[in-house]
């Protein structure tokens, strides 16, 4: 099983009580937990999803609150797309994917990736009002151009390169 830690806002939005969340840690994955958040954006709903490993995000812009309830459905499939808007083969996503077969939500656990979360929330938001807004057409390449900001807590590393340079010792 692996984890979505969803932030206080996130979870009062998906009706998501103690009860719900995974006291458990999750089994060993290569990509592991992702953390996710609730923002706004001209006051349209958005989810910002973070991989804790590599950095590696997404945005998913104007967000329904009955999408926002089957949240891992939703991770899944725009995780899918935003691979395959990197260039990752078919066999490769389904394998990437295939860890999030099982998944359960918890409470955040890192304040550096809150702190990441938090700084890219501020450049999605004035990249996605200076296109037009959450409905404009570049949202995928804002995503694209923002997996290629460096992050001082990958050592000034991309996040797209911390996930491939992952994803290759996973074929060694």
């Amino acid at each position: 099983m692996q984890l979505i830690r969803c932030t206080k806002k996130l979870q009062k939005e998906m009706g998501l009580k103690q009860p719900d969340l995974c006291a458990e840690e999750p089994r060993f994955s290569y990509l592991g937990p992702w953390h996710a958040n609730l923002f706004h954006i001209d006051r349209r709903k958005c989810v910002l999803f973070i991989n804790d490993k590599t950095l590696f995000n997404f945005i998913v812009p104007d967000v329904p609150r009955s999408q926002i309830k089957e949240l891992d459905k939703l991770f899944k499939n725009h995780l899918s797309c935003v691979l395959a808007a990197e260039d990752f083969a078919e066999e490769e996503r389904a394998r990437i994917l295939s860890e999030y077969d099982e998944g359960g939500f918890a409470n955040t656990s890192s304040k550096s990736v809150l702190g990441s979360m938090n700084d890219l929330a501020f450049h999605y938001k004035y990249s996605i009002l200076n296109a037009g807004g959450v409905h404009s057409p570049t949202v995928p390449e804002i995503i694209r151009q923002l997996n290629r900001m460096p992050m001082g807590s990958l050592k000034y590393v991309f996040p797209i390169e911390a996930l491939k340079d992952l994803y290759q010792t996973i074929e060694k």
